[in-house]
Parts: structure tokens; C-alpha cells; sequence
């Protein structure tokens, strides 16, 4: 549309001349399509120029828009609300930055971003902790022999080295988890997005398709070696948004 810009999802590779569906942002049904320099290419849809509120319906547009391209293609996500001028511009950016998209396309393919979070029964990881910490155990048995009013600041005292115990726990774990699956990833990130205090990791591994065969396995055995003691959530499929989030200069 006149007046409009190029608001830009991923950069990929291939795909000339492609459109991939009315997936663009700001519900209007605009074209999802790549303008191309060379072998890569910048993704892009029509949008108005502004400044898109980061809600969750232009979150998941954005996201959704790139997953859909990531579903034939390598891509490079690139940051929320970045709008080019015009395909002139485009272009421009990806002459400009040709040589890095490349290398950056190149280390991506063949890639997938796998999202694991791992969370301790609420019942299990304090009867563990009860058992593995003797001070702790020690301190909550002769509670029980004390009038009330001492009892409770000592239980308040048994719990501040619960939590530390449980953080403890927690380090532990995810070191042993972290250990049983880097030799099937490339790289992991682990996110700042933990919920509860029961949850031990939040993260994201880079695996190559052909490994993930292999990450599966060494998932399985970890759902087996912890069984009720810890509930993993474990999904697969996603462009690789914790590695890559490109920030184009736009001048």
C-alpha cells in the first residue's frame, strides 16, 4: 500500500520469487514474501510506519510469521519491529550485511531450537531434601518438643534453610541435566523466565535435525532416571529465536 514500509520478520535463504501467506502484522492480511539480493533473502510484509505495541497478538504475528518461513527454509529471526522505508532499503540492508547473514545462515542450517523446562514435584523435593540434609531433618524433629511460640520461629528458621537447600537442589540438577544433554546440541541458552519456585531450568538447545533423534533418547532417560521426582515439558520444532535476533541498522 502507498505510504506503507517493509516491516521485516527473518532473513533466509532460497525461496526466490516465494510467498509464504497474508500473515502480516497488524491484521490486515498482508503478504508474507521475501525480497532477495543474491542467494538471501529479507521477509517481509507491508506495514504502516509506526511503532508496534509489543502485545501478544503482535508477538505471536511476528513469531508466527517466521515459523511459517522456517518450515521450508533456514532463517535468522530478526528483531520485533523493525520496518525498512521501502524495498530499495531492503535491499540495501542485505548488501550491507551480506557476508554476516551468510555465515550466520550457514551456522543455522539444518538447525532447530528444542524448549525443555524441568519443574520438582511439590512433594518429592522436600521429602529429598528432608533426607539429604541432616541439619534440616534434625532441627524439624525436635520442633515438635517445643512450646508454640518457640516452635514457630524455629520452623521459620528450618524454612529459610529449606529454600536455600531447595536452590541448592536445583543447581545441582540442572548441572546433571545440562550434562546428559550437551553432547547432542550445538548450544543452549538457559532463560530468565522461570516461574515457581519448584522449577529447576527454562531452556533452549540448538540441535541439528539429524541429532534430535538422539536428544530424544537422552530425554528419555532422564524422564527415567529422575521418574516422579521431576516433570519435564519438552518441545521441538521452533526457529532458533534464543540464538539468533538480528538488530538492523536501518540508516
Amino acid at each position: 500500500m502507498a505510504g506503507d514500509g517493509k516491516y521485516i520478520y527473518c532473513i533466509t535463504e532460497d525461496g526466490q520469487g516465494e510467498t509464504f501467506g497474508p500473515l502480516g502484522i497488524g491484521g490486515r492480511g498482508d503478504q508474507l514474501r521475501a525480497i532477495h539480493y543474491r542467494d538471501i533473502g529479507a521477509v517481509v510484509t507491508d506495514a504502516a510506519i509506526r511503532r508496534y505495541p509489543v502485545s501478544r497478538e503482535n508477538s505471536l504475528a511476528h513469531e508466527r510469521a517466521i515459523e511459517v518461513v522456517f518450515k521450508g527454509h533456514t532463517v535468522l529471526p530478526v528483531r520485533f519491529c523493525t520496518i525498512a522505508e521501502d524495498e530499495v532499503k531492503v535491499r540495501a540492508i542485505l548488501e550491507r550485511e551480506y557476508a554476516e547473514f551468510k555465515g550466520l545462515l550457514e551456522r543455522m542450517r539444518g538447525k532447530v531450537e528444542l524448549g525443555l523446562k524441568a519443574i520438582f514435584h511439590e512433594e518429592l523435593i522436600y521429602q529429598d531434601i528432608l533426607g539429604r540434609y541432616e541439619e534440616i531433618r534434625r532441627r524439624k524433629k525436635a520442633v515438635a518438643a517445643m512450646p508454640p511460640q518457640e516452635a514457630h520461629w524455629r520452623l521459620v528458621e528450618i524454612g529459610r534453610m529449606v529454600e536455600v537447600a531447595l536452590e541448592v537442589e536445583k543447581a545441582r540438577v540442572r548441572e546433571e541435566i545440562l550434562e546428559a544433554l550437551k553432547g547432542a546440541c550445538h548450544d543452549f541458552r538457559l532463560t530468565h523466565r522461570i516461574l515457581g519456585e519448584r522449577m529447576i531450568m527454562n531452556a533452549a538447545f540448538l540441535v541439528d535435525r539429524a541429532q534430535e533423534a538422539e536428544f530424544d533418547r537422552r530425554m528419555d532417560g532422564l524422564a527415567e532416571r529422575y521418574g516422579e521426582r521431576i516433570r519435564f515439558k519438552y518441545v521441538s520444532g521452533f526457529p532458533p529465536f534464543n540464538f539468533v535476533c538480528l538488530t538492523i541498522k536501518l540508516e
